[in-house]
């Protein structure tokens, strides 16, 4: 059974970090492209960060831009989210999500709270 499992959410000050991890249990990240979307209350997931498979190209919301940075180490079978300079308004439930061909998984989502 595939498991994706989120890590590294908590609470933190506003110009804080965090790092969000995401590891998978039958799945090998290498092989997917890999995102975190986040969902704040009362809004639609969105897209925060993605990185390819193949190139490791990355891309990023221009909200979060210069601030967060997406990674993978293919050897610990883990994708990060580097989250610096944070704000009250990356308060949200972040997602990670791998995808490929017909195959897309959702990891259980981790808190991240921005006290201003």
């Amino acid at each position: 059974q595939v498991q994706l499992v989120e890590s590294g959410g908590g609470l933190v000050q506003a110009g804080g970090s965090l790092r969000l991890s995401c590891t998978a249990d039958g799945l090998t990240l290498s092989r997917y492209a890999m995102a975190w979307f986040r969902q704040a209350p009362g809004k639609d997931r969105e897209l925060v960060a993605r990185i390819t498979w193949t190139s490791g190209s990355t891309s990023y919301a221009d909200s979060v831009k210069g601030r967060f940075t997406i990674s993978r180490d293919n050897s610990k079978n883990t994708v990060y989210l580097q989250m610096n300079s944070l704000k009250p308004e990356d308060t949200a439930v972040y997602y990670c999500n791998a995808d490929r061909r017909l195959e897309n998984y959702w990891g259980q989502g981790t808190q991240v709270t921005v006290s201003s």
